[in-house]
């Protein structure tokens, strides 16, 4: 477990240095010109430039359009590609990532870190997602993985345990949690995202209110929570959604919360988010696009970079925080 202590000043982001974090980032074309300096969301001063994550989930199908419009904003932005689940519709089938993800986002499958979602096992053992992406997603029957970018430590999970032809289960003492414990203990970095296709909470189409809450993933979120994860990427909503840190049990923690984002906007479809999850900060349900993630040493800035033609946005930036206690 990580006891690194806070930035100073890390508990609050100035809407000034978030505007000059985003500004510095912009740049992000070509080589860096030498000793260059960048500005932190924090406003430490650093002479590393912020990698770059960027992607979304729930992407092609056949005869859906979306997707080549998300894959056109990826042909303009660098980094590392993430995925996060029901890649291709409606099965995951070899035939289909062949057919209807290749030609869009498969134009970048070579820096792509996937995670397969409950469309990929349609097909039993989702075996045409492990076939289309090969040792990139993890090893066959399991799904999930890890792997350090720049400063952070990024953790990729299975959250498609019960779906056909899989006993893969994110609870507490399933091998996949398990593993999670460990690989968190043997980390170092002061900032971690995890992703996943499933969302724990996540605002939905229909009536009602408080949104719906997936009590299958809290196993994940508790552990991540006591190692100081900052930041947990899902799916499977058709929307784009940013919620404010919060514990597993839902409850604001500003000091030491994980920040969520639900970001099923790859260009399948739409729904219209009227039942509203608790800590919802900001969604929209008829535009597709990315999140975009500056991930520096000390803290990070998002962007959610709408498809051409739409105007929809949303941005900003956090410190990384060490575990609670």
């Amino acid at each position: 477990m990580r006891h690194l202590p806070p930035r100073r000043g890390a508990s609050r982001i100035t809407a000034l240095a978030v505007l000059l974090a985003l500004t510095t980032c912009t740049e992000d074309r070509g080589p860096f010109a030498p000793g260059r300096r960048w500005l932190t969301p924090t406003g430490q001063v650093s002479a590393n430039p912020p990698v770059l994550l960027v992607g979304t989930g729930d992407i092609a199908g056949c005869s859906a359009t979306g997707d080549e419009l998300t894959a056109n904003l990826l042909d303009g932005i660098p980094g590392t590609v993430f995925t996060i689940g029901d890649n291709v519709y409606e099965n995951g089938t070899s035939t289909e990532y062949e057919n209807c993800y290749h030609p869009t986002w498969g134009r970048h499958k070579a820096r792509t870190k996937p995670a397969p979602g409950n469309h990929e096992y349609n097909t039993a053992n989702a075996t045409g997602y492990f076939n289309y992406f090969g040792a990139a997603a993890g090893e066959p029957g399991k799904g999930y993985y890890s792997y350090d970018l720049g400063d952070w430590h990024i953790i990729v999970l299975n959250s498609s345990g019960g779906s056909a032809g899989t006993n893969v289960s994110m609870s507490a003492g399933s091998a996949q949690g398990q593993w999670l414990s460990a690989d968190l203990a043997a980390s170092n970095k002061l900032c971690t995202l995890a992703y996943w296709h499933h969302p724990l909470y996540s605002s939905v189409a229909g009536s009602g209110s408080g949104g719906v809450t997936d009590s299958r993933r809290r196993p994940a979120w508790d552990t991540l929570y006591a190692h100081g994860a900052d930041v947990v990427l899902g799916g499977h909503r058709h929307i784009y959604e940013r919620q404010a840190p919060q514990k597993p049990d839902g409850t604001q923690d500003a000091a030491f919360g994980i920040r969520g984002f639900v970001v099923g906007t790859g260009g399948i479809s739409h729904i219209n988010p009227t039942n509203v999850t608790a800590n919802s900060e900001e969604r929209n349900g008829d535009t597709y696009g990315v999140l975009k993630l500056w991930l520096y040493s000390d803290s990070y800035a998002w962007k959610f970079v709408p498809v051409v033609g739409m105007t929809f946005s949303d941005s900003g930036a956090a410190a990384c925080h060490a575990a609670p206690g």
